[in-house]
């Protein structure tokens, strides 16, 4: 089998983007049918206390987990990068790296869950019949964490290595798996939410030994980057500084949307329902693009790696005509199909109604945030994390002055258009560096 870590780079083609990009389509797919399959399979007892124990639980960890995505992103730039240039050393050392922070951050949260629950729970306080569910089932899947934020790693890699089919069968098994031991363990053995919790568990760490299994080209011991490499220190340095930026970045964005929530319920929970609703439009949107965006990440950091600004441009074009290309028709489904979609999701007449009264909003949010998901792509594949991390920041700030300014007068037609001047924002900002990234790619 080839090792990706030492393949010269290749044209730049549609078929290149599109090869990145589709299978990471199929795998974002199978990403919700797990949650309602969740639910579900619980709701199957017939009580309230387990479907909300279960979906506090996997809130809890899905957010604590997320604080070390920047390792999804931060691997596929800098491995990206090192493939440009024909380092295959460094390749397999990021991955190196990548995998023992993800199995150190996993190993915390082990050790320290007692904090992680006390403070969750008062965070965010629950029915006793609830929690003591929740406390059940997270006791049983925290002890995945290692192979949970090992997996970001994991896919980075793949990305940057642009074996998105591997991502692919990755979170088909991931998610098939955990299906089918839901329905043996809680429909079968009656074991309730300690079984959606094992089924859990057993499907991260299969999943991670899969994932080791396809980089497996690039770990073999006789391959391994002796250890003064690995913990070079000014390699250190820069992976933890494009990390560390991540985090704020995805802090920032996470704070805003928190935001968008908490001022939405002051206007009522059937506004704040509706909103919830048209929320999934943009998700929608940004889960169709994130192949291309991926595609974009591989591609600009090899070039960037290989000091091509030709290839570089060419990626930027075209990753973004595709991306143009999934955007506009959905925009224009979105429009036309939207009411239909609002019934899917929402019984109630009164936030169906609420909801359509918005959804022009879905619209021109989703067009506004085309450019700003591309760009995104664009500059992790660059390593630019900390034009980033300005980017979001000041993003954040312009949401927060238009929904003082626009709220008062419009109410949640303001908060909307708030969250498109935040889109905006995000697009302009990283507009404006661009240019420095493709003069810095001759450097």
């Amino acid at each position: 089998m080839a090792d990706p870590a030492q393949a010269a780079p290749a044209a730049v083609t549609h078929r290149r983007v599109l090869n990145i990009a589709l299978p990471i389509l199929l795998s974002n797919a199978t990403v919700p049918i797990l949650g309602a399959v969740d639910t579900g399979v619980v709701g199957q007892l017939g009580l309230a206390a387990p479907i909300g124990a279960v979906g506090i639980g996997a809130v809890i960890l899905s957010a604590s987990y997320w604080l070390f995505g920047f390792l999804r992103m931060g691997t596929t730039g800098l491995v990206a990068q090192a493939r440009g240039a024909g380092d295959a050393t460094e390749t397999r050392a990021v991955l190196l790296r990548a995998l023992l922070i993800g199995l150190v951050a996993g190993l915390a949260f082990v050790l320290f869950q007692n904090l992680l629950f006390r403070a969750a729970f008062r965070l965010s306080p629950a029915p006793p019949e609830v929690e003591a569910l929740a406390r059940r089932y997270l006791r049983i899947r925290i002890w995945g964490a290692p192979a949970a934020i090992s997996i970001y790693a994991v896919t980075g890699w793949l990305v940057a290595t642009e074996r998105t089919r591997g991502v692919f069968a990755l979170q088909l098994w991931m998610n098939g798996l955990n299906i089918g031991l839901d329905m043996w363990f809680v429909l079968g053995l009656g074991r309730g939410v300690a079984g959606v919790a094992t089924a859990t568990l057993l499907a991260e760490w299969s999943g991670l030994a899969l994932g080791l299994w396809l980089c497996r080209s690039s770990l073999r011991p006789a391959l391994w980057p002796a250890w003064k490499h690995i913990a070079d220190m000014g390699r250190i340095r820069r992976t933890m500084a494009v990390n560390g930026d991540l985090v704020v970045r995805s802090l920032a964005i996470q704070a805003v949307f928190l935001g968008l929530l908490f001022v939405a319920a002051r206007f009522g929970e059937v506004t704040l329902a509706a909103d919830q609703v048209i929320l999934q439009f943009l998700y929608i949107m940004a889960y169709a693009l994130d192949g291309f965006a991926y595609a974009a990440e591989a591609l600009v950091g090899e070039a960037f790696g290989g000091a091509d600004r030709g290839a570089l441009r060419r990626a930027v074009t075209l990753a973004g005509l595709w991306g143009a290309a999934m955007a506009l028709p959905m925009t224009a489904l979105f429009w036309f199909g939207g009411g239909w979609l609002i019934d899917l999701m929402a019984k109630a007449p009164e936030v169906q109604a609420a909801a359509r009264d918005y959804l022009p909003w879905a619209v021109v949010a989703a067009l506004a945030g085309f450019p700003a998901w591309m760009l995104d792509g664009i500059f992790i594949g660059a390593t630019r994390t900390r034009d980033m991390r300005n980017s979001m920041v000041a993003a954040g700030l312009a949401c927060l002055l238009a929904m003082l300014a626009l709220i008062p007068f419009w109410q949640n037609h303001g908060l909307w258009l708030a969250v498109v001047v935040f889109n905006v924002a995000r697009a302009v900002t990283l507009g404006l560096r661009y240019p420095a990234l493709e003069a810095a790619a001759e450097n």
